[in-house]
C-alpha cells in the first residue's frame, strides 16, 4: 500500500457556530416543539444549506416574505434582522412571531434609532442587498440611512449636515476593510459619531484573527461556509491577504478542489459562524483519506458567550 503524503493541518480556533447562530437555530427548534409543524421562517434562519435543510426536515418552512405565511402559524425572523415594517405587518395581521435577530445586530438597530432620535443622519458601512444591511437600514424611513461599501463611496456621499452624522456597520464585515472606510468617513466628516463599542461582532473578529494567525503557515486554506455567508467570505479574503497563496470556500467536503491541493504540505481550516462542526469534521475526514494528517489547533481566543432565547419560548403553553 502506498504511503499517504504528509500534511500538517492548522485548525483555526475559534471557528464555526457563534452564539447568535446557535440561539437562532435553537429558536426554530423550540418553536417546533412549542407549536408543532409547520413553523414558518422569514429568510434562511442562518446562511447555511446544511442547517436549513435539517430544520426543513423537522417541519420549518422557509419563505422570503411575510405575505407567504398563513396567519394561523408562527413565523420566525432570521438572525440577520428585519426592517421595522416586518414586525409591524405581523402585528397588523395578528400573527404570532418570534424574533431570532442576533442580539449584536439588535444592538446596531438600537444605535441607529438612538442617533436618529438625536437628530443625526446615519451612514451605514455594509454590503448592499445583504439581509442584515436591509434590516438595519429599515429601522428608519427610506433615505435616512446612507450606505457605503468602500472608501471611494465616502467621497461621493451627499449629506444634509456634515456636523450631524453618525455611522454604524454591518456586524460581519472585514475588520481591516471597515477600518479603512471608517478612516475615510472620519477624514471627510471629523464630527461624525461612531458606536460606543465596535459594531463588528466579537465572533467575526475572533474568527478573522484566528485565520490571520494560521494563514502565513499554510500552503492553502479552506473555509467551510456558504457562498451567501458574509462572514465566511470575509475569512477567505483575510487568508489571502495574510500570506496564504491558495484559498477556497466550500460548503461540504465534496466541493474541495483536490487537484489544486496536490503537492501542498500544509493546509489551514476554518469555518464561518453559521457552519456546524460536523461539516468541519467531514472535511478533516476527507483530508485524512488522502493525506497522513497531523493536526495542530491554533487558538487565538476563547468564547463562552450564550444568548437567551426569547421569553415566549421559555413560557409554558
Amino acid at each position: 500500500m502506498t504511503a499517504l503524503p504528509p500534511l500538517t493541518l492548522y485548525l483555526a480556533a475559534p471557528r464555526g457556530f457563534c452564539a447568535g447562530v446557535d440561539r437562532a437555530i435553537k429558536i426554530v427548534e423550540l418553536s417546533l416543539q412549542k407549536w408543532g409543524a409547520p413553523v414558518y421562517v422569514r429568510h434562511e434562519i442562518v446562511h447555511n444549506k446544511y442547517v436549513v435543510d435539517a430544520l426543513r426536515a423537522q417541519g420549518a418552512v422557509f419563505v422570503e416574505e411575510l405575505d407567504e405565511c398563513p396567519t394561523d402559524r408562527p413565523v420566525i425572523f432570521s438572525a440577520h434582522g428585519v426592517p421595522k415594517s416586518v414586525p409591524a405587518e405581523a402585528d397588523r395581521r395578528n400573527m404570532i412571531y418570534v424574533d431570532a435577530t442576533c442580539p449584536l445586530v439588535s444592538k446596531v438597530h438600537i444605535e441607529t434609532a438612538r442617533h436618529s432620535d438625536a437628530g443625526l443622519q446615519i451612514i451605514m458601512v455594509g454590503h448592499a442587498g445583504h439581509p442584515e444591511t436591509i434590516g438595519t437600514m429599515g429601522q428608519l424611513p427610506q433615505g435616512e440611512v446612507l450606505l457605503v461599501e468602500t472608501p471611494e463611496d465616502v467621497a461621493q456621499l451627499q449629506v444634509r449636515d456634515p456636523q450631524k452624522l453618525a455611522y454604524v456597520t454591518q456586524t460581519t464585515l472585514s475588520i481591516d476593510d471597515t477600518a479603512l472606510i471608517v478612516a475615510a468617513l472620519q477624514d471627510r466628516f471629523p464630527a461624525i459619531q461612531g458606536p460606543h463599542k465596535e459594531d463588528i461582532c466579537y465572533d467575526t473578529t475572533n474568527r478573522q484573527e484566528a485565520v490571520k494567525a494560521i494563514a502565513p503557515k499554510c500552503d492553502a486554506l479552506l473555509v467551510v461556509g456558504a457562498p451567501n455567508s458574509s462572514n465566511s467570505r470575509r475569512l477567505v479574503e483575510v487568508a489571502a491577504r495574510h500570506g496564504c497563496r491558495y484559498t477556497q470556500l466550500v460548503q461540504r467536503a465534496d466541493e474541495i478542489n483536490w487537484d489544486a491541493l496536490a503537492g501542498f504540505q500544509s493546509i489551514g481550516l476554518s469555518a464561518g459562524a453559521s457552519a456546524p462542526e460536523e461539516l468541519v469534521n467531514e472535511v478533516i475526514d476527507a483530508l485524512r483519506a488522502r493525506f497522513d494528517v497531523t493536526v495542530e489547533t491554533v487558538e487565538t481566543a476563547t468564547e463562552n458567550v450564550e444568548f437567551k432565547t426569547p421569553r415566549i419560548l421559555r413560557e409554558t403553553a
